[in-house]
């Protein structure tokens, strides 16, 4: 457990992808089998402890510790963890270290009711870094800046293996993961996964710069969806929806799994369908993202399909090193196998030069398009960005001028900060409703800025959010906003973020709701 804490200390305080990078790969290079093992299944949230939940840490500090000094301290440190790492009030000298394998086995182990005393009796053991990495061990709640994507790239570096192999073998194998290291070493050859629905890395484009124009006649224009991307993979009896992260959905999304009924690995958007049979609003895919399932009232209200974009395998055939227009043409074959209202393909934009697909690109305003696709025709799919091949050329963001309502602290490094941001907008009868909430577009300087606004014009404290002036004028970009009837505005915004702290403008001049409105329709 010591090391392991030590590398979870480290990653909170190492701000960059390439530190924490090299953190992971020394900890990997380092740490004996099966312990690195077990932590890097705990750093890709692959790692499953079902007794040991949130209430269960909480429920034993506060038979530890005063329930104020509890409350106080963890609207301070805005993370259970560590305030519960902090307040544990005792540590038995005199005993042997802490063991990772040992402990994640403990822990696997358990029952429900097994946990509270075991849970317990390990955490009097440890130290308060000790303690903050059993829990976040232990709960799955990592939180430390890192992807598991990222934790995958640390172990890809550590042992110079490609990182797209790592991923293709990495829902074929179980933690801790013996053959994977064997491997990576060099000590064996490459673990056989068998025919199953592995996960291919998704290929990656690039943003178009301002002012940079293609070639049609060697690029394909297709819309960019306001989905989220997946890739749906049937072979050898098993079938899976992965994210772009490589997690596995399968469980929240039980309508697309039951109909890919032929064998081929498929890259697509995933969307939701509106009353009129087109795609509803990213706001409407959110009620069925992050669920491990889904209830029969959802999947009525809430059918999912994919929209596809392209075809990885077909059966065991592999298709990447086919160019697109080809990969297209098969596509098109499989997708005719498949039900039209959950599988679909997306479909080509036919210009007849750049200006002209630009007119298309600036009156694309529909909820569910966030702005074209550029590909290369003889492009390869290969794993990750690649410049030159794929191109996104997103709309412009739209932007709106919204008067500061509430903030809230942050989390890790940021926990000492009110750095999380509620702003509204005029409604009908003068009265200010919340039209979204944003945590980023502003630099390190503007950060502190805000936050000693925040602190010297507190109106009311609620835990660790407080209500402050209606005084303070946000410019806010966003990609587009949606009719909403989970807000009491009526609205939603999809990626909102500040784009200026507007001191100069009176919070009586900034935007009332019909003005957003009319832009949601």
């Amino acid at each position: 457990m010591e090391h392991f804490a030590h590398l979870l200390d480290r990653l909170v305080y190492t701000p960059s992808r390439n530190g924490k990078i090299a953190l992971i790969a020394d900890y990997l290079k380092r740490t004996p089998d099966p312990d690195r093992g077990w932590g890097l299944a705990a750093l890709t949230r692959d790692l499953k402890i079902p007794a040991v939940k949130p209430a269960l840490i909480r429920a034993l500090l506060l038979e530890r510790t005063d329930p104020v000094l509890f409350e106080l301290s963890y609207d301070y440190v805005g993370d259970l963890a560590e305030t519960c790492a902090l307040l544990w009030p005792t540590q038995t000298p005199g005993n042997a270290p802490l063991g990772l394998a040992d402990t994640v086995l403990t822990l696997q182990r358990l029952s429900r009711a097994e946990a509270p005393a075991e849970l317990a009796r390990l955490l009097d053991r440890l130290d308060s870094s000790g303690r903050y990495a059993l829990i976040k061990l232990a709960t799955g709640g990592m939180r430390v800046g890192l992807s598991a994507r990222l934790a995958r790239t640390g172990f890809a570096e550590a042992f110079g293996v490609a990182l797209e192999t790592v991923e293709e073998l990495w829902h074929g194998l179980t933690p801790p993961y013996p053959d994977l290291f064997e491997w990576a070493e060099g000590k064996a050859p490459m673990p056989e996964i068998g025919e199953t629905a592995v996960f291919r890395p998704f290929m990656l484009a690039a943003p178009l710069e301002a002012g940079e124009t293609l070639d049609l006649a060697e690029f394909l224009a297709e819309w960019k969806w306001d989905g989220i991307r997946v890739q749906a993979v049937s072979l050898g009896g098993t079938r899976r929806l992965y994210s772009r992260t490589g997690d596995d959905i399968s469980g929240a999304f039980p309508e697309v799994i039951a109909n890919l009924t032929v064998e081929a690995a498929l890259d697509g958007e995933l969307l939701v369908r509106g009353d009129e049979g087109d795609p509803a609003s990213f706001n409407a895919l959110q009620q069925r993202l992050n669920r491990k399932t889904v209830d029969a009232k959802l999947l009525r209200t809430h059918p999912a399909f994919i929209r596809l974009y392209d075809i990885l395998a077909e059966g065991p055939e592999d298709l990447r090193p086919l160019p697109l227009v080809q990969r297209r043409e098969r596509l098109l074959a499989v997708a005719d196998k498949l039900p039209r209202d959950v599988f679909d393909i997306s479909p080509l934009i036919e210009a007849r030069d750049w200006d002209a697909l630009a007119d298309i690109r600036a009156g694309a305003r529909g909820h569910d398009i966030e702005g074209l696709m550029l590909k290369r025709r003889d492009s390869p799919y290969t794993g990750g960005r690649r410049v030159g091949l794929w191109y996104k050329w997103k709309r412009d963001p739209l932007t709106a001028d919204c008067v500061l309502m509430y903030a809230q602290r942050g989390h890790g490094k940021r926990s000492s900060y009110y750095s999380d941001f509620t702003f509204g907008a005029w409604g009908p009868d003068g009265q200010l409703l919340p039209v979204g909430k944003a945590y980023f577009g502003f630099t390190d300087e503007e950060l502190k800025w805000l936050d000693r606004w925040v602190r010297g014009h507190t109106l009311k404290r609620f835990g660790p959010v407080r209500e402050v002036e209606k005084a303070l004028v946000l410019e806010v970009a966003f990609d587009s906003i949606h009719v909403s009837n989970r807000h009491k505005s009526g609205l939603a915004m999809r990626f909102p973020r500040i784009a200026r702290i507007r001191t100069d403008k009176p919070a009586h001049e900034a935007d009332h709701i019909e003005t957003l409105r009319g832009l949601a329709r």
